[in-house]
């Protein structure tokens, strides 16, 4: 019996025999979280009881993500009504208004066209002005 609570001393007393003796017990009692820009560098704990997590923001906490900033046009994000208009389009050869050599009224088209090109330069570089903060 002795024997048998002799090792039940041991055995539940060996994870205390087995910390270090100048090792923090227990949890922080500070945990503070930085979120970094640019070329800043990583604060140091105030004192043994604080732990500092320090996290890449990018280039500066105004700026958009480089991802986020121009979207791409692909035929997947073209909208039908886009796509009926450059169907159109096509079929418009030799038609009055269509800015092309063959058939009659050919050339009537072109300055339509040329302002529908000025209008849709303007409208893109106003969305794309509009993204940027």
């Amino acid at each position: 019996m002795f024997r048998l609570a002799m090792l039940a001393i041991l055995t539940t007393s060996a994870p205390v025999l087995a910390q270090e003796a100048g090792a923090p017990s227990g949890t922080p009692q500070r945990v503070r979280s930085v979120l970094l820009y640019g070329d800043e560098q990583c604060p140091k704990p105030q004192n043994a009881d604080e732990i500092v997590v320090c996290a890449n923001g990018g280039d500066s906490p105004y700026r958009i993500p480089k991802n986020l900033r121009e979207r791409p046009v692909t035929p997947a994000s073209t909208s039908w009504v886009r796509r009926a208009e450059l169907v159109d389009e096509v079929n418009r050869v030799g038609v009055p208004g269509s800015c092309t050599p063959v058939g009659a009224f050919g050339q009537s088209g072109c300055t339509v066209q040329m302002i529908q090109r000025w209008a849709a330069e303007k409208k893109a570089q106003k969305d794309k002005d509009a993204l940027v903060p």
